[in-house]
């Protein structure tokens, strides 16, 4: 199988996904915090342009996602949207006029690079667009258990970084079955038309988990600081998606010495996300520190 394509539109999700973010973001700071807590915020919001803008990018990440997943495997895809928080912070820097400090540059070339060593030493294969109930139920049993058990851990937490970090790792479960899940209903979609994508049970399970991915990522920001909750969300979709990959739909790796050019890209990536998440411009895109968009440095 060609991987580029599925390739080419991860990365066209990621981008179009920090694309979303920025605007988003570049809209509510023309609000004034007042209206922030106002119920008539969304009629503002649909008065900017740029807000507008940022729904279609949306919607464009979803489209690129839907295509990848469909045209190549998800050990592939799901990893590639890690640099969704680097390229937000790069598109930041120009359309939110912010200013990225050396270490945050280091850091975007950390997770860049880690990536392309990780996806490089692995190379994840696998030609599968379907999967036998005898490999749904256990993943699904295993991935609704553990949102659960973490929500349940979260709500018992105070407000902080633990209760953040729970509710990421959440919201990366949900985000990767959500994935898992997508994957065979375009190819049904593909292969049977709309019928045929309206009458498969994992169309609803992946509307079901995406639905509740959104519930937890909001949670997951307001729970604690983004230093705790991102790299919770980035890091974990990218694991529970490979493990998904290949315990779902038997994709596979390389392993014996490559595993030692894995961990590496692993580290990279790890101590690249979490020096990202640690920037003031990372924390301003959430809504974390709405004014200061200017300062880079952690």
């Amino acid at each position: 199988m060609d991987v580029l394509v599925p390739v080419l539109f991860a990365l066209g999700g990621a981008f179009s996904n920090a694309l979303a973010t920025v605007l988003q973001r570049k809209a509510a700071l023309s609000v004034p915090r007042s209206d922030t807590l106002r119920a008539r915020l969304m009629l503002d919001l649909l008065r900017h342009p740029v807000w507008l803008a940022g729904i279609v990018a949306v919607a464009a990440a979803a489209v690129c996602q839907a295509v990848a997943l469909a045209t190549g495997p998800l050990t592939v895809v799901q990893p590639l949207f890690v640099l969704e928080l680097p390229l937000a912070l790069v598109i930041a820097t120009v359309l939110l006029h912010g200013r990225m400090s050396r270490l945050g540059w280091a850091a975007v070339s950390a997770v860049v690079a880690g990536l392309a060593v990780a996806l490089v030493a692995a190379s994840p294969a696998g030609d599968r667009t379907h999967a036998p109930m005898d490999r749904w139920v256990p993943a699904l049993a295993v991935c609704a258990a553990a949102i659960v058990g973490l929500v349940v851990v979260a709500l018992r937490r105070p407000e902080g970084r633990a209760r953040a970090a729970c509710f990421g790792l959440a919201t990366a479960v949900a985000y990767a079955m959500t994935a898992a899940l997508m994957k065979t209903s375009m190819h049904t979609l593909d292969d049977g038309g709309v019928t045929a994508f309206l009458t498969t049970w994992q169309t609803y399970g992946f509307a079901l988990f995406g639905g509740a991915a959104l519930f937890l990522l909001e949670n997951a920001m307001q729970a604690g600081p983004l230093v705790a909750s991102q790299p919770a969300i980035t890091l974990g979709d990218a694991s529970m998606s490979l493990a998904l990959g290949i315990a779902v739909y038997a994709e596979y790796v390389r392993t014996g010495w490559w595993l030692l050019p894995q961990l590496l890209g692993v580290v990279l990536i790890v101590v690249g996300v979490f020096a990202l998440s640690r920037m003031s411009l990372a924390r301003a895109l959430t809504g974390e520190d709405r004014p200061a968009v200017g300062a880079g440095a952690p």
